[in-house]
Protein backbone atom coordinates (compact mmCIF):
# COMPACT_ATOMS: atom_id res chain seq x y z
CA UNK A 1 0.00 0.00 0.00
CA UNK A 2 1.37 3.38 -1.09
CA UNK A 3 1.36 6.51 0.97
CA UNK A 4 -1.54 8.57 0.00
CA UNK A 5 -0.91 12.24 1.80
CA UNK A 6 -4.14 13.84 0.97
CA UNK A 7 -6.04 10.36 3.13
CA UNK A 8 -3.63 11.15 5.99
CA UNK A 9 -4.38 15.37 5.70
CA UNK A 10 -7.85 14.16 6.01
CA UNK A 11 -7.15 12.01 8.99
CA UNK A 12 -5.54 14.24 10.63
CA UNK A 13 -8.19 17.14 10.37
CA UNK A 14 -11.18 14.95 11.36
CA UNK A 15 -9.09 14.08 14.40
CA UNK A 16 -8.46 17.99 15.08
CA UNK A 17 -12.12 18.35 14.75
CA UNK A 18 -13.58 15.87 16.39
CA UNK A 19 -11.21 14.50 19.01
CA UNK A 20 -7.83 16.67 19.21
CA UNK A 21 -9.85 20.47 20.36
CA UNK A 22 -12.07 18.99 22.96
CA UNK A 23 -8.83 16.90 24.55
CA UNK A 24 -7.29 20.66 24.05
CA UNK A 25 -10.19 22.43 26.26
CA UNK A 26 -9.86 20.11 29.31
CA UNK A 27 -6.40 20.41 29.13
CA UNK A 28 -6.60 24.53 28.67
CA UNK A 29 -8.91 23.58 32.36
CA UNK A 30 -5.58 22.49 34.25
CA UNK A 31 -3.72 25.63 36.15
CA UNK A 32 -0.36 23.55 35.59
CA UNK A 33 1.61 26.58 36.16
CA UNK A 34 5.85 25.60 35.38
CA UNK A 35 7.33 25.45 39.05
CA UNK A 36 8.94 28.97 38.60
CA UNK A 37 5.57 29.97 39.09
CA UNK A 38 4.43 27.18 41.43
CA UNK A 39 7.17 26.17 44.10
CA UNK A 40 4.67 23.62 45.66
CA UNK A 41 3.50 22.35 41.99
CA UNK A 42 4.04 18.67 43.28
CA UNK A 43 1.82 19.09 46.64
CA UNK A 44 -0.54 21.35 44.30
CA UNK A 45 -1.03 18.22 41.49
CA UNK A 46 -2.17 20.00 38.37
CA UNK A 47 1.21 19.02 36.50
CA UNK A 48 0.60 15.23 37.36
CA UNK A 49 -3.41 16.36 36.51
CA UNK A 50 -2.11 17.63 32.99
CA UNK A 51 0.79 14.38 32.65
CA UNK A 52 -1.96 12.04 33.29
CA UNK A 53 -4.49 13.72 31.09
CA UNK A 54 -2.03 13.45 28.10
CA UNK A 55 -0.72 9.47 28.88
CA UNK A 56 -4.17 8.27 29.19
CA UNK A 57 -5.26 10.05 25.36
CA UNK A 58 -1.66 8.65 24.31
CA UNK A 59 -2.72 5.19 25.60
CA UNK A 60 -5.80 5.30 23.86
CA UNK A 61 -4.14 5.74 20.06
CA UNK A 62 -4.16 2.52 17.78
CA UNK A 63 -0.15 2.85 16.57
CA UNK A 64 1.27 -0.12 15.85
CA UNK A 65 4.13 -0.88 18.00
CA UNK A 66 3.95 2.39 20.91
CA UNK A 67 4.64 1.93 24.44
CA UNK A 68 4.35 5.46 26.79
CA UNK A 69 5.57 5.55 30.28
CA UNK A 70 6.06 8.93 33.21
CA UNK A 71 10.12 8.61 33.77
CA UNK A 72 9.98 10.81 37.66
CA UNK A 73 13.32 11.62 38.93
CA UNK A 74 13.84 12.66 42.35
CA UNK A 75 12.94 16.27 43.17
CA UNK A 76 12.37 17.14 39.09
CA UNK A 77 9.09 16.93 37.28
CA UNK A 78 7.61 14.60 35.23
CA UNK A 79 8.46 13.63 31.70
CA UNK A 80 6.38 11.67 29.30
CA UNK A 81 8.76 9.15 27.23
CA UNK A 82 6.45 8.01 24.13
CA UNK A 83 8.35 5.66 21.51
CA UNK A 84 7.01 3.93 18.49
CA UNK A 85 8.94 1.35 16.75
CA UNK A 86 9.77 1.76 13.04
CA UNK A 87 7.03 0.95 10.08
CA UNK A 88 7.38 -0.28 6.85
CA UNK A 89 10.71 0.61 7.32
CA UNK A 90 13.96 -0.51 8.34
CA UNK A 91 16.99 1.15 10.40
CA UNK A 92 18.75 2.27 13.23
CA UNK A 93 18.09 5.92 13.29
CA UNK A 94 15.63 8.05 16.01
CA UNK A 95 13.14 10.84 15.09
CA UNK A 96 13.04 12.86 18.28
CA UNK A 97 10.00 15.13 18.67
CA UNK A 98 9.59 17.46 21.49
CA UNK A 99 7.04 19.43 23.54
CA UNK A 100 5.80 20.76 27.12
CA UNK A 101 2.68 20.45 29.18
CA UNK A 102 3.73 23.15 31.81
CA UNK A 103 2.36 26.63 31.60
CA UNK A 104 3.05 30.40 31.86
CA UNK A 105 0.94 32.39 34.88
CA UNK A 106 -2.37 33.62 34.52
CA UNK A 107 -1.45 37.92 33.97
CA UNK A 108 -3.28 39.82 32.92
CA UNK A 109 -4.79 41.71 29.98
CA UNK A 110 -7.42 39.13 28.83
CA UNK A 111 -10.29 40.00 26.77
CA UNK A 112 -14.23 40.46 27.96
CA UNK A 113 -15.39 36.51 27.80
CA UNK A 114 -12.04 35.00 28.06
CA UNK A 115 -9.89 33.85 30.84
CA UNK A 116 -6.70 31.61 31.24
CA UNK A 117 -8.31 28.30 32.62
CA UNK A 118 -11.67 28.58 30.74
CA UNK A 119 -11.41 27.27 26.79
CA UNK A 120 -13.22 29.37 25.01
CA UNK A 121 -14.03 28.78 21.32
CA UNK A 122 -14.50 31.92 19.02
CA UNK A 123 -14.71 30.67 15.07
CA UNK A 124 -12.29 28.84 14.47
CA UNK A 125 -9.84 29.71 16.85
CA UNK A 126 -9.58 28.09 20.70
CA UNK A 127 -8.62 30.39 23.65
CA UNK A 128 -6.92 29.50 26.81
CA UNK A 129 -3.83 29.43 28.40
CA UNK A 130 -1.10 26.59 27.34
CA UNK A 131 -3.34 25.36 24.39
CA UNK A 132 -1.01 26.45 21.92
CA UNK A 133 2.20 26.18 24.54
CA UNK A 134 2.58 24.09 24.60
CA UNK A 135 -0.40 21.38 25.01
CA UNK A 136 -0.96 20.84 21.06
CA UNK A 137 2.33 18.82 20.64
CA UNK A 138 1.53 15.52 22.19
CA UNK A 139 -1.64 14.91 20.58
CA UNK A 140 -0.04 16.39 16.99
CA UNK A 141 3.21 14.34 17.15
CA UNK A 142 0.89 10.99 17.83
CA UNK A 143 -1.95 11.98 15.39
CA UNK A 144 0.81 12.39 13.06
CA UNK A 145 2.35 9.12 13.44
CA UNK A 146 -1.10 7.47 13.48
CA UNK A 147 -2.42 9.05 10.15
CA UNK A 148 1.08 8.06 8.18
CA UNK A 149 0.40 4.27 9.66
CA UNK A 150 -2.98 4.36 8.43
CA UNK A 151 -2.37 5.76 5.38
CA UNK A 152 0.30 3.77 3.60
CA UNK A 153 3.18 5.67 5.07
CA UNK A 154 6.55 4.51 6.88
CA UNK A 155 8.71 5.99 9.75
CA UNK A 156 11.65 5.43 11.67
CA UNK A 157 11.65 4.75 15.18
CA UNK A 158 10.26 7.68 16.93
CA UNK A 159 10.18 9.07 20.41
CA UNK A 160 8.48 11.71 21.69
CA UNK A 161 9.53 14.06 25.09
CA UNK A 162 6.96 16.37 26.98
CA UNK A 163 8.63 17.45 29.80
CA UNK A 164 7.06 19.86 32.48
CA UNK A 165 9.58 22.76 33.31
CA UNK A 166 9.91 24.46 29.78
CA UNK A 167 8.47 27.57 30.99
CA UNK A 168 10.95 27.77 33.70
CA UNK A 169 14.08 27.01 31.72
CA UNK A 170 13.78 23.42 31.48
CA UNK A 171 16.24 22.71 34.60
CA UNK A 172 14.74 19.58 34.67
CA UNK A 173 15.09 18.42 31.04
CA UNK A 174 18.77 17.98 30.67
CA UNK A 175 18.65 15.29 33.77
CA UNK A 176 15.84 13.28 31.67
CA UNK A 177 17.77 13.42 28.57
CA UNK A 178 20.77 11.78 30.32
CA UNK A 179 19.02 9.32 31.92
CA UNK A 180 17.79 8.77 28.20
CA UNK A 181 20.38 8.39 26.56
CA UNK A 182 20.99 5.02 25.55
CA UNK A 183 17.65 4.25 24.89
CA UNK A 184 17.70 7.28 22.46
CA UNK A 185 19.80 6.06 20.39
CA UNK A 186 21.10 7.78 16.91
CA UNK A 187 19.03 10.85 16.58
CA UNK A 188 19.07 11.68 13.21
CA UNK A 189 16.39 14.25 13.82
CA UNK A 190 14.49 16.31 16.49
CA UNK A 191 11.23 18.06 15.63
CA UNK A 192 10.72 20.98 18.21
CA UNK A 193 7.02 21.66 18.29
CA UNK A 194 7.17 24.82 20.72
CA UNK A 195 7.58 27.71 18.42
CA UNK A 196 4.99 30.00 16.25
CA UNK A 197 4.15 30.87 12.86
CA UNK A 198 3.89 34.13 10.96
CA UNK A 199 0.00 33.31 9.35
CA UNK A 200 -1.53 30.10 8.56
CA UNK A 201 -0.83 30.13 4.76
CA UNK A 202 2.65 28.87 5.12
CA UNK A 203 4.71 26.26 6.23
CA UNK A 204 6.85 27.91 8.38
CA UNK A 205 10.73 26.55 9.83
CA UNK A 206 12.24 28.43 12.75
CA UNK A 207 15.92 29.13 11.63
CA UNK A 208 17.16 30.88 15.05
CA UNK A 209 16.30 31.66 18.95
CA UNK A 210 17.43 34.24 21.16
CA UNK A 211 19.26 33.73 24.38
CA UNK A 212 18.64 35.35 27.52
CA UNK A 213 20.01 36.64 30.33
CA UNK A 214 17.80 37.74 33.26
CA UNK A 215 18.70 38.87 36.92
CA UNK A 216 16.80 41.19 40.21
CA UNK A 217 18.62 44.65 40.51
CA UNK A 218 17.97 46.32 43.70
CA UNK A 219 18.78 49.42 44.76
CA UNK A 220 18.65 50.57 48.73
CA UNK A 221 18.79 54.18 49.88
CA UNK A 222 17.43 54.45 53.55
CA UNK A 223 16.19 51.35 55.65
CA UNK A 224 12.84 52.04 56.65
CA UNK A 225 10.63 54.35 54.66
CA UNK A 226 10.52 58.13 55.10
CA UNK A 227 7.99 60.95 54.49
CA UNK A 228 8.87 63.04 51.51
CA UNK A 229 7.96 66.25 52.79
CA UNK A 230 11.05 65.68 54.57
CA UNK A 231 13.46 63.75 52.51
CA UNK A 232 12.74 64.34 49.02
CA UNK A 233 14.88 66.73 47.95
CA UNK A 234 18.20 65.24 49.95
CA UNK A 235 17.85 62.03 49.53
CA UNK A 236 18.35 60.00 46.44
CA UNK A 237 15.24 58.41 45.53
CA UNK A 238 15.59 54.95 44.75
CA UNK A 239 13.69 55.12 41.97
CA UNK A 240 15.52 57.91 40.20
CA UNK A 241 18.92 55.98 40.58
CA UNK A 242 17.75 53.08 38.91
CA UNK A 243 16.97 54.89 36.04
CA UNK A 244 20.81 56.03 35.83
CA UNK A 245 21.82 52.70 36.35
CA UNK A 246 19.40 51.55 33.50
CA UNK A 247 20.88 54.13 31.29
CA UNK A 248 24.10 52.32 31.82
CA UNK A 249 22.70 49.23 29.30
CA UNK A 250 19.85 51.01 27.31
CA UNK A 251 19.69 54.29 25.19
CA UNK A 252 16.28 55.26 26.69
CA UNK A 253 15.66 57.15 23.86
CA UNK A 254 16.09 54.21 21.03
CA UNK A 255 15.82 50.92 23.22
CA UNK A 256 19.85 50.08 21.82
CA UNK A 257 21.38 47.56 24.26
CA UNK A 258 24.75 49.41 25.59
CA UNK A 259 26.26 45.80 26.11
CA UNK A 260 29.35 45.68 23.70
CA UNK A 261 28.86 41.49 24.21
CA UNK A 262 25.58 41.83 23.80
CA UNK A 263 25.50 43.07 20.35
CA UNK A 264 27.14 40.49 17.68
CA UNK A 265 27.19 41.12 12.86
CA UNK A 266 24.31 39.69 11.94
CA UNK A 267 25.03 36.83 9.66
CA UNK A 268 24.64 37.96 5.86
CA UNK A 269 22.44 34.94 4.90
CA UNK A 270 20.34 35.64 8.00
CA UNK A 271 19.86 39.08 6.74
CA UNK A 272 18.78 38.20 3.16
CA UNK A 273 16.41 35.50 4.72
CA UNK A 274 14.41 38.42 6.48
CA UNK A 275 14.43 40.50 3.83
CA UNK A 276 13.07 37.11 1.86
CA UNK A 277 10.69 36.88 4.20
CA UNK A 278 9.61 40.76 4.63
CA UNK A 279 8.36 40.11 0.86
CA UNK A 280 6.35 37.49 1.83
CA UNK A 281 4.54 39.19 5.27
CA UNK A 282 4.45 42.87 3.94
CA UNK A 283 3.97 45.05 7.26
CA UNK A 284 4.46 41.53 9.21
CA UNK A 285 2.76 40.43 12.48
CA UNK A 286 -0.06 42.91 13.97
CA UNK A 287 -0.03 43.88 17.56
CA UNK A 288 -2.55 45.35 19.68
CA UNK A 289 -1.07 48.80 19.97
CA UNK A 290 -2.41 51.38 21.54
CA UNK A 291 -3.85 54.19 19.04
CA UNK A 292 -1.00 56.40 18.26
CA UNK A 293 2.11 53.98 19.36
CA UNK A 294 4.91 54.50 16.98
CA UNK A 295 7.30 51.18 16.33
CA UNK A 296 10.45 51.29 16.97
CA UNK A 297 11.30 50.43 13.26
CA UNK A 298 8.80 50.39 10.36
CA UNK A 299 10.86 48.27 7.98
CA UNK A 300 9.24 44.62 7.70
CA UNK A 301 13.07 43.94 7.22
CA UNK A 302 14.50 45.39 10.39
CA UNK A 303 11.67 44.48 12.46
CA UNK A 304 12.25 41.11 11.74
CA UNK A 305 15.86 41.45 12.57
CA UNK A 306 14.94 43.61 15.95
CA UNK A 307 12.83 40.53 17.02
CA UNK A 308 15.21 37.86 16.17
CA UNK A 309 19.30 38.83 16.03
CA UNK A 310 19.44 42.14 18.30
CA UNK A 311 19.18 42.46 22.01
CA UNK A 312 16.54 43.89 23.89
CA UNK A 313 15.52 44.52 27.64
CA UNK A 314 12.52 44.46 29.08
CA UNK A 315 11.50 45.39 32.84
CA UNK A 316 9.41 42.15 33.23
CA UNK A 317 8.91 42.68 37.15
CA UNK A 318 9.18 45.22 40.09
CA UNK A 319 9.24 45.52 43.70
CA UNK A 320 9.18 48.57 46.56
CA UNK A 321 6.23 49.79 44.56
CA UNK A 322 2.80 49.94 46.56
CA UNK A 323 -0.17 49.65 44.30
CA UNK A 324 -1.15 53.15 43.39
CA UNK A 325 -4.22 53.46 45.17
CA UNK A 326 -1.95 52.73 48.35
CA UNK A 327 0.88 54.75 47.64
CA UNK A 328 1.99 57.14 50.55
CA UNK A 329 3.79 60.13 50.37
CA UNK A 330 7.07 58.28 51.34
CA UNK A 331 10.63 58.43 50.46
CA UNK A 332 10.65 54.50 49.47
CA UNK A 333 13.49 52.37 51.01
CA UNK A 334 14.23 50.70 47.79
CA UNK A 335 13.28 50.01 44.49
CA UNK A 336 13.74 46.09 42.89
CA UNK A 337 13.97 45.45 39.13
CA UNK A 338 13.25 42.39 37.37
CA UNK A 339 15.04 42.48 34.04
CA UNK A 340 14.87 40.14 31.18
CA UNK A 341 17.74 40.63 28.09
CA UNK A 342 17.52 38.75 24.95
CA UNK A 343 20.07 38.20 23.31
CA UNK A 344 21.15 37.14 19.62
CA UNK A 345 21.41 33.55 18.78
CA UNK A 346 25.07 33.43 18.79
CA UNK A 347 25.65 35.82 21.64
CA UNK A 348 27.64 33.90 24.44
CA UNK A 349 24.98 34.35 27.56
CA UNK A 350 27.86 33.85 30.18
CA UNK A 351 29.84 37.02 29.21
CA UNK A 352 26.90 38.76 28.63
CA UNK A 353 26.04 38.38 32.24
CA UNK A 354 29.29 39.06 33.50
CA UNK A 355 29.42 42.62 31.74
CA UNK A 356 25.65 43.25 32.54
CA UNK A 357 26.22 42.38 36.24
CA UNK A 358 29.44 44.50 36.17
CA UNK A 359 27.71 47.47 34.85
CA UNK A 360 24.87 47.59 37.35
CA UNK A 361 27.14 47.04 39.90
CA UNK A 362 30.22 48.90 39.59
CA UNK A 363 30.48 52.31 41.04
CA UNK A 364 27.22 52.81 42.60
CA UNK A 365 25.25 56.32 41.55
CA UNK A 366 25.50 58.35 44.54
CA UNK A 367 26.86 55.16 47.32
CA UNK A 368 23.44 53.77 47.44
CA UNK A 369 23.38 49.91 47.82
CA UNK A 370 23.01 47.98 44.57
CA UNK A 371 22.87 43.98 44.44
CA UNK A 372 22.11 41.63 41.67
CA UNK A 373 20.12 38.43 42.75
CA UNK A 374 18.76 35.55 40.84
CA UNK A 375 20.59 35.61 37.49
CA UNK A 376 19.53 33.15 35.09
CA UNK A 377 21.94 33.04 31.55
CA UNK A 378 20.74 30.80 28.46
CA UNK A 379 22.05 30.49 25.21
CA UNK A 380 20.86 30.92 21.88
CA UNK A 381 20.06 28.89 18.71
CA UNK A 382 21.52 29.33 15.14
CA UNK A 383 20.19 26.09 13.02
CA UNK A 384 22.82 24.29 10.53
CA UNK A 385 21.89 24.17 7.26
CA UNK A 386 19.40 22.08 6.27
CA UNK A 387 20.45 18.54 4.99
CA UNK A 388 19.10 17.95 1.16
CA UNK A 389 16.69 15.31 1.88
CA UNK A 390 15.39 17.37 4.59
CA UNK A 391 14.90 20.31 2.28
CA UNK A 392 13.03 18.53 -0.02
CA UNK A 393 10.54 17.24 2.73
CA UNK A 394 9.25 20.43 3.48
CA UNK A 395 9.43 22.23 -0.03
CA UNK A 396 7.06 18.96 -0.67
CA UNK A 397 4.79 19.37 2.23
CA UNK A 398 4.30 23.00 1.72
CA UNK A 399 3.74 22.64 -1.75
CA UNK A 400 1.09 20.05 -1.01
CA UNK A 401 -0.55 21.27 2.08
CA UNK A 402 -0.04 24.76 1.17
CA UNK A 403 0.28 25.15 -2.24
CA UNK A 404 3.55 27.11 -2.05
Amino acid sequence: MAFVPETAAASIAQAWRDDLVPQLEEYIAIPALSPAFDPDWAAAGHIDAAVDQVVDWIRSRPVQGLTVEVQRLDGRTPLIVVEVESFGVSNSSTVLLYGHLDKQPEMTGWRAGLAPWTPVRQGDRLYGRGGADDGYAAFASLTAIEAVQSSGGSHSRCMLLIEASEESGSPDLPAHVTALAERLGKVELVVCLDSGCADYETLWLTTSLRGLVGLDVSVDVVTEGIHSGSASGLVPSSFRLMRQLLDRIEDASTGRVLLESANVEIPPHRVAEARATAEVLGDGERFPLVEGLRLMTDDPAQALLARTWRPALSVVGAEGLPPVGRAGNVLRPSTTLKLSLRLPPTADPAIVLEELTAALTADPPSGAHVSVVGAEAAPGWDAPDLEPWLARALDDAARSQFGA
